[in-house]
């Protein structure tokens, strides 16, 4: 259903119950995944150490692979690996930590995602506090003249995805809204309108 769907890629979030308490799936999982999906993985890694695990990713089918800087010692080798193995890299920030941690990182990433929600769990409520910082990061992109993805993950759903496309977002991350709904691709469909056919 999602294949046939207007979603642009499929979102995979990876948990190890360390970083955030809560585990998701692994491998063999992504790997199955990959041979069924028609669209892109982008996978978000929620996982202590992930340096140890990026070729593994990539051979598993990731082309998007976000790391969260707060889980990562030497972000710029890390995202630099990344690339280097033909997959886009993208940094996540938690809603606490503060978006001008990524001014010196812009150039070698491809994608920033701002969490609205703490991550770990799906189904939890937007925090409108974040939409400065999603106008912040916003900002700091088009200043560095980087061709960078703005995604937003967390309580997105007909409402919210309007405001986040208004602070600036272009990729927009939905799970419940999307798969506790009947009809996967309608769910979508309404998403995309309610972001004004923007993202």
């Amino acid at each position: 259903m999602v294949n046939n769907s207007q979603a642009d890629w499929i979102h995979l979030d990876i948990m190890d119950g360390l970083f955030v308490p809560n585990i998701s799936f692994g491998f063999p999982v992504i790997e199955y995944v990959r041979k069924t999906a028609e669209k892109p993985l982008d996978v978000h890694l929620m996982i202590v150490d992930p340096d140890r695990y990026l070729t593994r990713f990539r051979d598993a089918g990731a082309a998007v692979l976000t790391v969260q800087y707060e889980a990562c010692t030497h972000l710029n080798r890390t995202v630099s690996v990344i690339r280097e193995h033909g997959m886009k890299a993208g940094v996540a920030l938690n809603p606490h930590t503060p978006v001008s941690l990524l001014q010196n990182i812009l150039p070698y990433i491809d994608m920033v995602l701002i969490m609205t929600v703490n991550p770990g769990f799906g189904g939890q409520a937007f925090i409108p506090a974040v939409l400065p910082k999603i106008e912040r990061i916003r900002a700091m992109i088009d200043e560095s003249g980087c061709e960078i993805d703005l995604e937003v993950d967390g309580g997105i759903k007909v409402g919210t995805a309007r405001q986040v496309v208004r602070a600036g977002a272009d990729v927009l991350v939905a799970g419940n809204a999307v798969f506790a709904a009947g009809d996967y691709a309608g769910a979508i469909q309404k998403l995309r309108a309610d972001a004004g056919g923007n993202a």
